[in-house]
């Protein structure tokens, strides 16, 4: 009996891994030149725990118990930096690459310390860095980084089931993405089109190392955008052997594999299905999604000066509607699901980016040949009535290609200057065939739009930035300029109509004070929809133009190194020119709003204007010593102008943005988080009631029609949501096994938005003509909410 409990005891102990340990390995190397650095010090952060770099830049730090870790970095002549939450397992050691900045002083012994958040010399102000543990267990975020960073200053949270960022008052549709330098053009399915958004995103947590959200202060390498840059970094896979990642979440299961695929290169690749279908039908919702996606990274490391990358990320998507809601008229919401019923498309996406990305390094700096393809295949229709049987209101497909080449060269040159050039081309095809029914407001009448269109576009550009540290690192300078040009028209062909020089600086006034500032001017391509619109195979939007935008960025940043704290204070101004203003409806695009379908497909006219302005705060706390927070308030204000001139609150004009993020890891490897924040009322169009009744416009469209000329006057209730998340990890010898629950809205706050204007119906359903009123029918308004609570049970099982 002995010997069997002492068996079944060795097996337990085995099973569990109790007593095991863990390690850290990895390699610090110079970021401008991919040499090693031998004999830097790497500590485990608030211990004397560590191991100083082999000859090769290798390190190792055994003897862990399982965690999270953040690691300080240092070595004479360079940046110190702290790597933060770094996640060790018993069953498969964490590997960290660790890329240091070099600097060049005076004096050449000092250390220089690094900042708390990205201490980027060309944007030294506006920059976040977000790693993946901060993604993974955000609350309410379901691993999604569209909504983690929600809890950072400036960025909009939308009450709906939509991811669209919105940034210091900007659209959807001026942001930009790139993995490892590689653009992607949206990182969301059921994206759309001509904007971006959509409401999950495609982009799986389990691949990210970490991600700079730029929200101003963009690169000269980086164009296109005017709200924001998201830079995704894609971890490398490991190299000792292959190991997997199994998830259940709020939305999908997912699978994700990480191998060698030889002594030097390696393979990362995810593939998820959502749920959602199922989901929504439980929840008794008008629509029905399903999305499927993969990304994948593969880097093979040919020898100390050269890299090669490769770079894919796809999605399919299906979007159908539930029609058996419209079969229960006895249901409390049976009027509001047969309205969006009659309202929303039947869509269906498929997209596509692949990319490689070779690096050469040399003694002073580094080169890079980035090639990449993207396809957005997106088709849209309607059933009169959703009945198959019947014409189609809506008719639309369309397909978006784009090929690029850009080269970047780095070179740190003498004196401390660090230098940043480069070019790219790009061929873009767009092919369009639409067939819709629309109503023009100005003519107060329904007109049929046929399209068929096709164009390519070339597009060209050049970039220039350069980086200077002065008074021992106290002062930062950096300068750039950017030419782009699209063959379009005269106007866009010509790069020097859309020069782009921007300026920034960086003052280190006391120990823990510095003060940032930055302005530039930014331009962005109108949308594909704007460029490939026509009539009768005639282009109507031939005027076209780049939009501008002249931004400045000021403020003060207090950064408490020492305990991973910051604070910092910014103003933001943003003025717009050239920007598109819808012809029919006399309204700029940017109080459109954005929803599932196409943004930009009519006649436009590009004399609109507008202006963002505000203020941010933030103080973060960083992990520490178990904890972790960020406190955001922003205040903006959004308006722009349309055909009458006038300045009117944009859709995206929130004014009052609040998000408190904290939590706290225990004993036993528990951890508890929560996320509360608040956004002021969204502006809103009332619907033009006489119009929308009218017996033939309603039977046409089966929905109402806006009333332009009281645009954005009316706002929808403030908002605001608690949500909280609760995990629990096991570590065994060869697995291990995180348990999660995450409830959206703790306490069911209900937003009233935009009521709803349907016609009255008879116990049929169908619509009941006005007798007071001829040739219309019977308005009906129908309270419109969002909001209820939405628990979430999560698996994470590592092999």
């Amino acid at each position: 009996m002995k010997v069997l409990t002492l068996l079944l005891s060795s097996l337990f102990l085995a099973l569990v891994g109790y007593g095991q340990q863990a390690t850290i390995t990895g390699k610090v190397f110079n970021k401008g030149t991919n040499e090693p650095i031998p004999f830097a010090p790497v500590v485990i952060q608030g211990t004397t725990n560590g191991a100083t770099t082999d000859f090769d830049g290798l390190f190792t730090i055994a003897l862990l118990q399982p965690g999270l870790y953040n690691l300080e970095v240092s070595a004479v002549g360079f940046v110190k930096t702290v790597v933060f939450e770094i996640e060790v397992t018993i069953d498969r050691p964490a590997f960290v690459n660790v890329g240091l900045d070099e600097v060049v002083t005076e004096t050449q012994t000092i250390e220089i310390v690094g900042s708390t958040i990205s201490n980027i010399e060309e944007s030294p102000i506006s920059v976040r860095t977000i790693g993946t543990n901060e993604i993974k267990r955000n609350p309410g975020g379901n691993r999604d980084i569209s909504r983690a960073i929600r809890s950072l200053p400036g960025v909009a949270a939308i009450p709906s089931f939509r991811n669209d960022i919105i940034i210091r008052g900007g659209s959807a549709n001026e942001n930009r993405f790139y993995i490892d330098g590689i653009e992607i053009p949206n990182i969301n399915h059921f994206a759309t089109q001509g904007a971006s958004g959509g409401p999950v995103g495609l982009i799986n947590v389990d691949l990210i190392k970490e991600v700079e959200f730029y929200s101003g202060a963009f690169p000269a390498a980086r164009g296109n955008a005017l709200s924001s840059v998201l830079e995704f970094g894609f971890k490398e896979a490991r190299k000792d052997k292959p190991t997997f990642n199994f998830v259940v979440g709020s939305s999908d299961i997912g699978a994700t594999i990480e191998t060698p695929t030889g002594e030097n290169a390696g393979l990362v690749l995810s593939i998820r299905r959502s749920y959602l279908q199922g989901l929504a039908a439980f929840l008794g919702l008008p629509f029905l999604p399903t999305y499927n996606d993969f990304n994948l990274k593969w880097k093979w490391n040919i020898n100390e000066k050269n890299q090669v990358t490769l770079i894919g990320v796809g999605a399919y998507d299906q979007f159908s509607l539930n029609l058996n809601l419209d079969d229960d008229s006895t249901s409390e919401n049976f009027l509001r699901n047969r309205y969006l019923l009659d309202n929303l498309v039947i869509n269906e996406q498929w997209n596509y980016s692949f990319g490689v990305k070779w690096d050469r390094f040399s003694e002073t700096g580094r080169t890079s040949f980035i090639l990449s393809r993207n396809a957005l295949q997106n088709d849209a229709f309607k059933y009169l009535n959703n009945d198959e049987s019947l014409d189609r209101t809506l008719d639309y497909s369309s397909r978006e290609t784009e090929n690029k080449f850009r080269i970047e060269h780095k070179l740190n040159a003498m004196k401390g200057w660090k230098i940043l050039g480069g070019a790219g081309v790009e061929w873009a095809e767009f092919d369009m065939r639409n067939r819709a029914f629309l109503f023009n407001n100005i003519l107060d009448t329904t007109i049929q739009i046929n399209q068929q269109s096709n164009f390519t576009l070339p597009r060209y550009s050049v970039f220039l930035q350069s980086s200077k540290s002065l008074l021992e690192n106290k002062l930062i300078l950096s300068g750039g300029i950017r030419l782009d040009g699209a063959a379009f028209n005269d106007q866009m062909s010509n790069p020097l109509n859309q020069f782009s020089p921007r300026f920034s600086l960086k003052y280190r006034f006391a120990r823990k004070w510095s003060f940032n500032a930055n302005t530039g001017i930014y331009y962005q391509l109108p949308a594909y929809t704007i460029l490939g619109y026509n009539v009768n195979g005639t282009k109507q939007n031939t005027d076209a133009s780049y939009i501008r935008n002249e931004q400045v960025v000021a403020g003060f940043e207090y950064d408490w190194t020492e305990r991973n704290s910051i604070i910092t204070i910014e103003g933001f101004y943003k003025g717009y020119s050239n920007y598109p203003v819808s012809v029919d409806k006399g309204v700029s695009l940017a109080n459109l709003g954005a929803d599932f379908g196409v943004i930009g497909n009519e006649r436009i006219a590009f004399i609109g204007e507008g202006r963002a302005y505000g203020a941010e705060l933030l103080v973060q706390q960083k992990f520490f010593k178990g904890f972790y927070g960020i406190l955001a308030y922003t205040f903006v204000r959004s308006e722009f102008t349309g055909v009458s001139n006038v300045y009117t609150p944009s859709s995206w004009d929130s004014r009052n943005l609040l998000s408190l993020t904290a939590g706290k890891q225990f004993k036993k490897n528990w951890e508890i988080g929560g996320r509360f924040f608040f956004s002021g009322g969204l502006p809103f169009t009332p619907d033009n009631v006489a119009s929308s009744m009218e017996i033939a416009n309603w039977n046409r469209f089966g929905i109402a029609q806006p009333n332009w000329s009281l645009l954005n006057t009316q706002r929808i209730e403030a908002f605001n949501q608690l949500d909280i998340r609760i995990d629990k990890k096991w570590f065994f010898q060869k697995w291990s096994l995180n348990l999660f629950l995450d409830i959206q809205n703790v306490y069911n706050s209900i937003t009233a938005t935009k009521p709803i204007l349907d016609v009255k119906r008879d116990g049929l359903g169908n619509p009941i003509p006005d007798s007071a009123n001829p040739g219309s029918y019977i308005p009906n308004f129908i309270e419109n909410t969002n909001g209820s609570i939405l628990p979430t049970i999560g698996i994470i099982i590592e092999l």
